[in-house]
């Protein structure tokens, strides 16, 4: 018997020692989230990539990663057992974030399945994640079968301003059969113009204006869509509205650059899977027909849109449709020259909508007003009766005039408006398809004038590129969260497929200058890493041959010439993506960029001083008049400063990139620029020479590190004696705001921006909200209550540039701050004055969310701040007394989650690991 009681223990024991040692292996954490590639793409189809970056956000409550294993296969089912593209097996890194593939080689069209699981600081290893895929688009353009088609429309349109050919738009259409079971559809699509596709009279897609702009001379991007769903076994039809979009008309401003003698065309190629394992390939080619007798009878983004309800073809997508006489197409074949490659960030898409807040009669008996008291971007809905015959006239607005009457001077050329012909008694429901518009106002005439206008006629449709927000800003303080509001709107109305200066006039160009002081704040509020990444491609393919970088790109002007601190873009905002996503990829495509624009920079600077044009310090509020909206800092002081600057962030994407040699090299450019730069410029005192005493002089000077330790102390006081001077406004354009914050911040100078921020009167960010701002203005006064608007004709009440404040608003209000590249480690660091009580602030980081909140309660300080997963950050605590300071509910010396590195000048500054934290303190 003891012979059997020591076997049953003995096998007991074993068991137990079994089931323990499952439990430790056995994984129990959470898995892997918001598993993402590239610039964060989640599951896409037509991808760009066949080489992707893999990322991934950690559980909340997992402090840190210290290993992954990620497998990648072409199919789920081989996800598991038999990852047979790529697995890493378990890599010993905490990296999280652009894991680079080196599986096997991707072809177009590929699939790919992934997950991904780590261990965390005690080596548990989590479960799997959740599976997310990929497919590729047509990679190259022998990818191809389909060949250019479309209508000779240059011969039978209109010419508009400057005798440029509006080409009416088109309706492409052929019918096809499905004569098997259907496993997949997927639609391969471009055009030389903009398109809108239909199958069986249903929509492809919610994507506006696509395929987008890029440099349609060396490339044209295509689009991917499943259509699966839209097909029914037997007869169908596939469909296409073309029209001219930003390929063609006046946009172009007046050159035929990219079109030539062509007339605008649709690429477009079905493939369809069926389930017996064969295939079927619909192209466009000559079986296709098409005709401009449709209802869209015109369509120009400058001019708007007309759509004559007369010439609708009920059903003309589908297979019941009787065709009568539509013409056969032309076709043309693709061209080696330009690249046909899948787009690389989301297309326009409607957002949002608003709704009419106010009907305005204007005493004058014209048009009806509806105020949706939000400019925006976009196109409005209408649902207005109309009689039969009548033609509703759509105008559109900013503001209105101060004395009420409808103001559209600042469109100058672009007429900016649609009309509607009623083919029947009834209430329309009707919208643009190939316009938009910059807007608060609209304007309607010609409806049934027997009807009281009420406010759901007219809805605001707010289009922009398909990005989501990354970011929250809240204060005590109203005006400030209206400027919050005007920034957030102003990205809105200007990242419509590139960033636009505007979005209204007779220009929505995407100037350089205005995107390099605004990429900052941008990432903070939207997730647009995509968007600018894709945009810095079309940026490299516009650089000259000289490494000149153009004023726009697209560059449409093509005039070959250069400004200091608009060409800059090209190595600014590379820089400024890889410091807010980590994504070393942006430097590795934009490196060559960088180079050639600084020796751009060299060519034309003799004894490293720049010569180079400038469009200088644009629209400095009070300059001499003969600066002519340039400023008055010395356009060879501001050359010379970007030159330097240049110079110096392409040595540290050198170090990132690992070229130590020519880290040196441009290390070294940077050093003796800056030297040239200080002796020509600045006297012994540390003041402006050679040149006038501007605030952006001496901000560029500072912040681009360009004087020796010395001359620096005494620039700053020259600097604070010029903001006194202005009694403590800014005297800045669009090169010297941004860096404005940022300098004061620097030089503890945080009072005094607070006193610059809240100010009220002209120049101030209040004073445009005082005059009824909803977005960003190009001019610091482009309207005054009491003087109406400012008489120069370039005056957009939709330009971001000047929302580059918003940096300062997250990282010193707010405090949250990049220490290390994507916020891999964070400085949470927020700074109360100004009178606010409280601001909040919430970013949503590659690491995961990032939060701060702090408010003023009697004497005690309090605040909240999230650190996310496999991160860390250094909390600033306005205190030099540690015995008031209580963290999570402990003293600090007994907090155990933290250390005290720093105590000095009011400031106690804890390292921490990521989670959650309350603050609260006696001030």
């Amino acid at each position: 018997m003891k012979l059997i009681h020591d076997i049953r223990t003995t096998f007991t024991i074993s068991l137990l020692g079994c089931f323990l040692l499952s439990c430790r292996t056995e994984p129990t954490l959470k898995p892997a989230q918001d598993l993402t590639l590239n610039e964060g793409f989640v599951n896409p189809i037509g991808f760009y990539d066949a080489t992707p970056s893999f990322s991934w956000k950690l559980p909340q409550e997992i402090q840190k990663q210290t290993a992954y294993h990620l497998v990648v296969a072409s199919s789920p089912e081989l996800l598991s057992e038999d990852p047979d593209l790529w697995d890493t097996g378990k890599v010993r890194l905490g990296q999280s974030l652009y894991i680079s593939y080196k599986g096997k080689p991707l072809l177009s069209r590929d699939k790919m399945y992934w997950k991904v699981r780590f261990w965390n600081a005690e080596d548990q290893p989590s479960t799997w994640s959740e599976i997310a895929q990929m497919e590729l688009g047509l990679l190259q353009n022998e990818d191809w079968q389909a060949k250019w088609i479309g209508l000779d429309t240059r011969k039978d349109s209109i010419k508009g301003k400057s005798n440029i050919i509006i080409h009416t738009p088109q309706y492409l259409r052929k019918e096809f059969e499905v004569n098997k079971q259907l496993v997949s559809a997927k639609l391969y699509v471009t055009a030389k113009g903009v398109f809108k596709g239909f199958i069986n009279g249903k929509t492809i897609s919610e994507d506006v204006m696509s395929p987008g702009w890029t440099p349609y001379q060396k490339r044209i991007e295509s689009l991917t869509y499943d259509v699966t769903d839209l097909l029914k076994e037997g007869d169908n039809a596939i469909g296409f509205q073309l029209a001219s979009g930003w390929h063609f008309g006046r946009l172009l401003w007046n050159k035929l650059i990219w079109g030539q003698n062509g007339s605008p065309k649709v690429l477009s190629q079905l493939e369809l899977l069926y389930k017996d394992g064969t295939k079927k390939t619909i192209v466009s080619d000559d079986s296709w027909q098409g005709t401009t007798r449709g209802p869209i009878r015109f369509a120009e983004i400058y001019d708007g849109e007309i759509y004559d309800a007369n010439f609708q073809m009920q059903g003309w997508a589908t297979s019941d449709f009787e065709v009568k006489e539509w013409s056969k197409v032309e076709v043309a074949p693709l061209e080696n020259a330009i690249s046909i490659r899948p787009k690389r960030h989301h297309s326009v898409r409607q957002k949002t909508t608003l709704d009419t807040k106010e009907i305005i009669t204007p005493k004058d008996g014209s048009g009806v007003i509806f105020n949706l008291k939000q400019n925006m971007l976009g196109v409005p809905r209408l649902r207005v009766p109309m009689k039969k015959g009548d033609t509703l006239k759509v105008r559109f607005s900013e503001m209105l005039d101060p004395d009420g009457s409808f103001y559209t001077d600042n469109y100058r050329s672009a007429e900016s408006t649609d009309y509607y012909i009623a083919a029947e008694d009834g209430r329309i429901d009707w919208h643009p398809t190939f316009t938009f518009h910059g807007f608060q106002y609209v304007e309607l005439s010609g409806f049934d004038t027997s009807k009281t206008p009420k406010k759901e006629w007219v809805t605001g449709l707010v289009q922009y590129s398909d990005f989501d927000k990354t970011g929250y800003f809240s204060s005590s303080h109203d005006k400030l969260n209206q400027l919050q509001s005007n920034i957030n709107w102003g990205l809105r109305g200007n990242f419509f497929d590139i960033p636009t200066d505007c979005p209204q006039r007779d220009e929505r160009l995407g100037w350089t200058g205005d995107a390099q002081v605004i990429s900052p704040t941008s990432i903070f509020n939207n997730n647009v890493h995509a968007f600018w990444a894709s945009w810095l491609q079309t940026l490299r393919e516009s650089q000259y041959v000289d490494g000149g970088i153009p004023f726009v790109a697209p560059d449409v002007l093509e005039n070959n010439k250069v400004s200091s601190g608009w060409g800059d873009a090209a190595v600014i905002i590379p820089w400024d993506i890889y410091t807010r996503t980590a994504d070393t990829t942006v430097l590795y495509e934009n490196y060559e960029m960088m180079k050639k624009w600084v020796s751009h920079h060299q060519s034309i600077s003799e004894n490293y001083i720049s010569q180079m044009n400038s469009f200088g310090d644009w629209l400095q509020p009070f300059q001499a008049k003969e600066s002519n909206k340039r400023g008055d800092t010395s356009k060879k002081l501001i050359g010379t400063a970007f030159f330097a600057h240049a110079a110096h962030l392409t040595s540290k994407a050198a170090e990132v990139l690992g070229l130590k040699e020519e880290k040196e090299e441009y290390q070294k450019l940077y050093q003796t620029v800056a030297n040239a730069f200080e002796s020509e410029f600045f006297d012994n005192e540390g003041k402006i020479k050679n040149g006038k005493a501007t605030q952006t002089a001496y901000l560029l000077a500072l912040h681009f590190d360009l004087l020796s330790d010395t001359l620096t102390k005494k620039a700053e006081q020259h600097l604070l004696h010029k903001i006194e001077e202005a009694d403590n406004h800014l005297r800045t354009g669009f090169l010297g705001t941004p860096l404005l914050p940022r300098v004061l911040d620097a030089m503890g100078e945080t009072d005094l921006m607070y006193q610059i921020l809240l100010k009220e009167t002209y120049p101030s960010w209040f004073y445009s909200i005082n005059q009824g701002a909803t977005t960003m203005w190009e001019r610091w006064n482009s309207y005054s209550r009491l003087e109406g608007y400012n008489p120069e004709s370039m005056n957009s009440l939709n330009h971001y540039a000047y929302g580059a404040v918003g940096e300062w608003m997250y990282e010193r209000i707010a405090g949250i701050k990049p220490l290390e590249p994507g916020y891999k480690k964070i400085q949470i660091a927020p700074v109360p004055g100004g009178g606010l009580t409280s601001a909040e602030a919430t970013y949503d980081s590659p690491y995961g969310e990032i939060k701060s909140t702090w408010k003023i309660e009697g004497d005690t300080f309090y605040h909240d701040a999230t650190v996310p997963p496999n991160t860390t950050a250094l909390l600033s605590i306005i205190s030099d007394n540690v015995q008031s300071v209580i963290v999570n509910g402990a003293s600090l010396k007994d907090f155990k989650n933290g250390q005290v590195i720093e105590n000095e000048d009011g400031i106690i500054t804890i390292e921490v690991p990521s989670g959650n934290y309350s603050i609260q303190t006696l001030r």
